[in-house]
C-alpha cells in the first residue's frame, strides 16, 4: 500500500511523502496497556487523591470526586439497557445508578488495594436492579418462570430445528400439559405494551403509533346485527323441525336455565339421557343453520 501511493506522488512530479507518515496503527498494533491508560486519563482519581479526601473530608473535594465517576454509572446503565424493554428509559437507570455510586462512595476503603472502579460497579448495578424490582408489579415466581420456559423453548429449537410443540415442551420442562398452560396464562399477562410506540402497519409498511392499530372488539356493528337477527329468526323456525322432547330440553336449559340434573327430574329421567337429548338437538340446529347459511366451521 506505501509503496503505491509513493509510485502515484512520483507520476505527479510531487515529492513523495516518508513511509512513517503512511503508517496507519491499527486496532491489533494497539497495546492493551496503552488502551487502560487512556481510558484511566477519562477519570483521572489517583490513591493520592483519595487520601487527600479522606484526612479533609472536604464537601468540595467529594463532589470533584463523585463528578469524575458519573461516566461510570452511565456505562454501566447503558450495557444494562440493552437487555431490557423500552418501557425502561435509560435516564432513569441513570439516576438510580447514582444512588449506588454514592452508596460505594461512602463504603469505599482505598487502603485495601481494590480500585474504586471494581468496587462501584457492582452495587451499582445492584441499585438499579433493586429499584427495577420494586417497581415491577408482577411476582417473582412469575419472572423466574416466564425465564425458565424462554429456555426451555430455545434448547429445543436448537435441537429439532424447528419450534417445539406444547407437549414436547411440557415433557422438557417434566410438567403435564395442564401445568403448562397454566403457566403460559400466568406468563403472558406480564407482558406490556405502549400504545404510543411506533410501529409499522402490515398493510402499508408506514410508521404509526400502536394505538392507531388498536381495533375495538367489542363494538358492534349494523351488519353484525342484521346477521344476528336472521340467525335468531331462522332459529325460531328450526326449532319446529325438533322433536317435543328435544324442545322441552332445549327451552328448560337455555330460556329456564336449569341444569341437567334439574331438567332430569322435571322430565323424570336420568341426567344422562337428558344429556343425550341436548347433544342430538343441538347437532341437529347446528346442521340446519350450516345448511342454511353455507357455514363451512
Amino acid at each position: 500500500m506505501v509503496s503505491t501511493l509513493t509510485t502515484s506522488v512520483k507520476k505527479r512530479g510531487r515529492k513523495p511523502v516518508p513511509k512513517k507518515a503512511l503508517t496507519v496503527k491499527t486496532p491489533q498494533t494497539v497495546a492493551l496497556p496503552e488502551l487502560i491508560a487512556k481510558r484511566e486519563k477519562k477519570n483521572p482519581v489517583t490513591e493520592r487523591e483519595w487520601r487527600r479526601y479522606r484526612k479533609m473530608q472536604s464537601l468540595e473535594m467529594r463532589q470533584d470526586l463523585l463528578s469524575k465517576y458519573l461516566p461510570l454509572v452511565r456505562n454501566v446503565a447503558s450495557r444494562m439497557a440493552m437487555g431490557f424493554p423500552r418501557s425502561v428509559e435509560l435516564p432513569d437507570l441513570i439516576n438510580t445508578g447514582v444512588i449506588g455510586l454514592v452508596e460505594a462512595f461512602g463504603n469505599f476503603d482505598p487502603s485495601r488495594g481494590v480500585k474504586f472502579e471494581t468496587y462501584a460497579v457492582p452495587r451499582i448495578r445492584g441499585a438499579i436492579l433493586d429499584e427495577l424490582r420494586a417497581l415491577d408489579w408482577v411476582p417473582r415466581s412469575t419472572r423466574a418462570k416466564s425465564r425458565e420456559i424462554e429456555r426451555a423453548f430455545l434448547e429445543l429449537e436448537n435441537q429439532l430445528s424447528r419450534p417445539p410443540e406444547k407437549t414436547e415442551l411440557a415433557k422438557h420442562l417434566k410438567i403435564s400439559i395442564e401445568e403448562l398452560h397454566l403457566s403460559l396464562e400466568d406468563v403472558s399477562g406480564t407482558n406490556i405494551m405502549s400504545l404510543d410506540e411506533v410501529i409499522f402497519r402490515e398493510d402499508d409498511n408506514r410508521q404509526v403509533p400502536r394505538i392507531e392499530t388498536v381495533m375495538d372488539t367489542g363494538k358492534i356493528s349494523i351488519l353484525g346485527e342484521i346477521e344476528k337477527d336472521e340467525l335468531r329468526a331462522f332459529l325460531v323456525i328450526a326449532m319446529d323441525k325438533l322433536t317435543a322432547q328435544e324442545k322441552l330440553v332445549i327451552a328448560l336449559y337455555y330460556y329456564e336455565e336449569l341444569t341437567l340434573k334439574e331438567i332430569g327430574e322435571v322430565m323424570s329421567i336420568s341426567e344422562s339421557r337428558v344429556s343425550q337429548i341436548h347433544t342430538r338437538a343441538v347437532s341437529k340446529l347446528r346442521t340446519m343453520v350450516r345448511e342454511k347459511f353455507a357455514l363451512t366451521g
